[in-house]
Formats: C-alpha cells, sequence, structure tokens
C-alpha cells in the first residue's frame, strides 16, 4: 500500500504525457500545413513560368532554365522555412552558415530569370522570397513585407505595360501579379505560425502556474494540519513533562494523549493525501486505455454506468498494475478491460494477446501486488491463461473500500 502515491503520480503523469503528445502531433500538422501552403505556392509560381513562357514561343533553353532552376530555388528555401519551425526572438536574423546558399541560388535564379524573360518581377522576386523567410522581428517583418511588395507592385506596373505593348498572352500577366503577391501570402502564413506558438507558449505557462498555485496550496494545507497537531503535541509532552515527578498517572495521560495526537496528524496527512491523488474509477480505466493505445495497442473498456460507486482505494491501483503488466509482458497487438457490478461484488477484468511463455506470476511487483491488494480489500483474483489470451479477473466485495 506505501507504493500507491507513486502510482497514482505516475498514471496521472503519464496522462499528462500522452495529452502532450497529441498536442505536439496537433502543432506539428499545422506547421507541415504552413511549410506545405508556402512551398506550394512557389511551385505554382514556377509551373506558371513555364507554362506562359512556353506559350509565348520562348527557346525550350529559357523555359528549361525557369524550371530546373525554379525547383533548386524551391527546395533551397526550405532550409530557412526549416530554421524558422524553431525561430525565437533572441536568435539572429541571419545565420551565414545555414542561409546563405539559399540567398545565393535565390540570387542567381532571380538574375537568370529575368535575363531570359525580360520580366523584371521574376528577376527580383526569388531573393526577396528567401529574404522574407529569415529571422525578422515581428514589427519589422510587418514593414519589410511592406516595402518588397510595393517594389513588386511597381516592377508589375512596368512589367504589365511592357507586356500589354507586346500583345501577349495575358498568362504573363497572371504570373506577374501573382509573383507580386507570394510575400504577403508567406508572411500571412508565418504569421499564422507565430500566433499559434505563442498561444502554445502562453497554454504551458498558465499550465505550470496552475501547478505551482496547487503545490501551494497543497504546502499550505500541510502546513496548517501539521502545524496545529504539533503545536498541541508539545504542549501535551511539557504538561506530561512537569507532572511525570509529581503525578506519574496524570502525566501518563498526558503521553497517552499525545500520542493519540499523532496518531491523528497522521490520520489527517493521510486523508488530505488520499483527496489529492484520488482519480475516479471511470477516469483510471480511460487513462489505461490511453496508455495501451498509446503503446502501439488496440485497447478498449467496457464500464458499468454505477462505476462511481465501486470501491476506487482498492481497483484503482489495480487497474494502474495489471495495465503496466499488459505494456511489459503483452505481445502488443490488443487488451479489453471491463468493470461491471454482481449484486454484492464488483468485477474487473482485463484480457490481453500473450505468447504461450508468459509465466503465470510476474513476481512481487506483479500479480502478486494485485493479489495482496485484492485480498486486503476481502475479494480473490483469478488468472487465466488460454491458448494466447492471458486474462486477470479480480472481485471484490461492493461497498468495501473508498467510494470513487
Amino acid at each position: 500500500m506505501s507504493s500507491q502515491p507513486e502510482r497514482a503520480a505516475a498514471a496521472s503523469a503519464a496522462a499528462e504525457a500522452r495529452s502532450a503528445l497529441r498536442l505536439t502531433w496537433s502543432i506539428s500538422a499545422t506547421w507541415w500545413y504552413v511549410a506545405l501552403a508556402v512551398v506550394v505556392f512557389e511551385l505554382i509560381v514556377v509551373l506558371l513560368a513555364v507554362s506562359a513562357l512556353a506559350e509565348e514561343g520562348f527557346s525550350s533553353r529559357a523555359v528549361s532554365v525557369i524550371g530546373i532552376g525554379g525547383l533548386l530555388w524551391c527546395v533551397a528555401t526550405l532550409l530557412p522555412l526549416a530554421d524558422y519551425r524553431h525561430r525565437t526572438d533572441a536568435a539572429p536574423l541571419l545565420v551565414w552558415r545555414r542561409h546563405l546558399a539559399p540567398l545565393l541560388v535565390g540570387a542567381v535564379y532571380g538574375l537568370a530569370a529575368g535575363g531570359v524573360t525580360g520580366i523584371w518581377v521574376l528577376g527580383a522576386l526569388p531573393a526577396i522570397q528567401v529574404v522574407m523567410l529569415l529571422n525578422w522581428p515581428p514589427g519589422v517583418r510587418f514593414r519589410v513585407v511592406l516595402a518588397v511588395t510595393a517594389l513588386l507592385v511597381a516592377l508589375s506596373v512596368i512589367d504589365a505595360q511592357t507586356i500589354l505593348g507586346a500583345g501577349t498572352d495575358a498568362s504573363l500577366l497572371q504570373l506577374v501579379f501573382l509573383s507580386a503577391a507570394l510575400p504577403v501570402v508567406t508572411v500571412s502564413s508565418l504569421w499564422w505560425w507565430d500566433v499559434l506558438v505563442a498561444l502554445d507558449r502562453a497554454r504551458t505557462s498558465e499550465a505550470k502556474l496552475a501547478a505551482t498555485q496547487e503545490r501551494l496550496r497543497l504546502a499550505t494545507d500541510v502546513h496548517d494540519l501539521q502545524g496545529h497537531h504539533l503545536q498541541v503535541i508539545a504542549l501535551q509532552l511539557e504538561l506530561a513533562e512537569r507532572l511525570m515527578p509529581a503525578d506519574p498517572a496524570e502525566g501518563m495521560e498526558q503521553l497517552r494523549a499525545a500520542r493519540a495526537s499523532v496518531d491523528d496528524a497522521r490520520q489527517g496527512t493521510r486523508d488530505l493525501a488520499t483527496r489529492f491523488r484520488s482519480v475516479p474509477l471511470r477516469d483510471e480505466l480511460a487513462n489505461a486505455v490511453d496508455l495501451l493505445r498509446a503503446g502501439g495497442m488496440k485497447a478498449e473498456a467496457a464500464v458499468d454506468p454505477d462505476a462511481s460507486a465501486a470501491p476506487a482505494s482498492a481497483l484503482g491501483p489495480v487497474i494502474r498494475e495489471t495495465t503496466t503488466n499488459v505494456l511489459r509482458h503483452g505481445s502488443g497487438g490488443w487488451a479489453r478491460l471491463s468493470l461491471t457490478r454482481s449484486d454484492r461484488s464488483w468485477r474487473y477484468e482485463i484480457a490481453n494477446d500473450a505468447g504461450r511463455d508468459v509465466p503465470a506470476n510476474t513476481g512481487g511487483s506483479g500479480l502478486a501486488g494485485v493479489g495482496r491488494r485484492a485480498a486486503e480489500a476481502g475479494g480473490d483474483v483469478e488468472v487465466r491463461h488460454d491458448d494466447e489470451t492471458f486474462t486477470v479477473i479480480v472481485t471484490v466485495p461492493a461497498g468495501e473500500g473508498d467510494r470513487g
């Protein structure tokens, strides 16, 4: 029984870890969505450029330069884009050993594209796009994107007049104006990611603050409880010390009172700890299923509607212990849990796939501990190992132990 607080803390920590893991997956998925949006927009610009130049009768050499160079440019932007995922305000704007190559690729591709097509926007856009992916401070980034967008719009007007004057196809005009919009699309996507990161950091800070407040509240309760009892015990012992020479019987009575006060303090501490670590059995089973699924197993649970009336102090540790045994000794395929009630007892059952070589007793920290807890609650344990199914059934009397 002395290990129950540690197991309860471990179960709580495991549940928090699973929740954090799911949140981490969600944040990662959002990042990939943002990064994919930026790269896809770049690819659209490159493909539209290749299509427009081919329709306008440009040489295959010019089309190849735009296409192949554009793919290399898109690949080069992946490096600053990947760095942006873990950016901090304290990080430098430019890390030369990582960002020099993308900047050179953007500049060279821009010169080649502008020289081959004679379109100013295509000449300026590749290097500008790499620059927009650097670690700009939030306020500075906004001013920079306004400046470069104004520059690209001005170049787009010049290109549009040239294109219209030459009587070329409208696809080149679409390319020009789409290129001018790329920095705005990029910065708006990165802004969305910055907002998500800020919210996640705020959530983490709030969780830490809540945990700190809970610790302070527990510390205050323990201080008040123990302080009161210790003061009473000190007075009783002092009085016993004074009475013992003249009235030993009364002195012994004060010693017995001091011992009773010690028992009261100990019981009060137990009650306080129980109040803080108590977990409803329905939540225990849900946590067990989540933990088994996190371990790669197919897990499901059937819970009686009146599970709140089951003896949580007896069955809670049993659920945690048997779940741990399944993770350690099971084959990792499936597991089924159930908590049902008969007329005068509660029946907890957990079954999982297991090899024929799994022992029926896993030692003092396994089924022996489960049996001991069941016996303390007035119940019993049944273990079955049929073919490749391993089943543990724990039955405890209804009304025994704490209520969940």
